[in-house]
């Protein structure tokens, strides 16, 4: 890679967009559901699947589903976007309640 697309690819990386939203994983064999919400959609699957196969995710059921049924047996599911230009300095108590919603409706696990 020469050094201009270096800083091509750069530049698009920092002119990406972010979107905040909510997401669910669900493990298909067992049913549970999960909802949680995330400040960058863009990567939040990565992040968690990097943590599950690990061994080291925060939430003793996901873990312990994930660690039954595998990697395969897990959905990745965003259920909203919320833009962050569009929500401004209450962005967190948005994502908060959203969470909270998503979360009776399918009543999932929060995470």
């Amino acid at each position: 890679m020469t050094e201009e697309e270096k800083r091509a690819a750069i530049a698009a990386y920092r002119e990406q967009k972010v979107e905040s939203g909510i997401y669910a994983l669900s493990c298909l064999p067992s049913g549970q559901r999960w909802v949680g919400s995330a400040l960058n959609l863009g990567t939040i699957r990565n992040r968690l699947w990097f943590t599950l196969r690990l061994g080291h995710d925060q939430h003793p059921g996901l873990q312990d589903a994930w660690n039954t049924h595998g990697e395969d047996a897990f959905d990745f599911e965003i259920l909203e976007r919320l833009k962050a230009d569009d929500l401004g300095a209450g962005r967190d108590r948005r994502l908060k309640e959203r969470l909270v919603q998503w979360t009776e409706e399918l009543q999932a696990t929060r995470i």
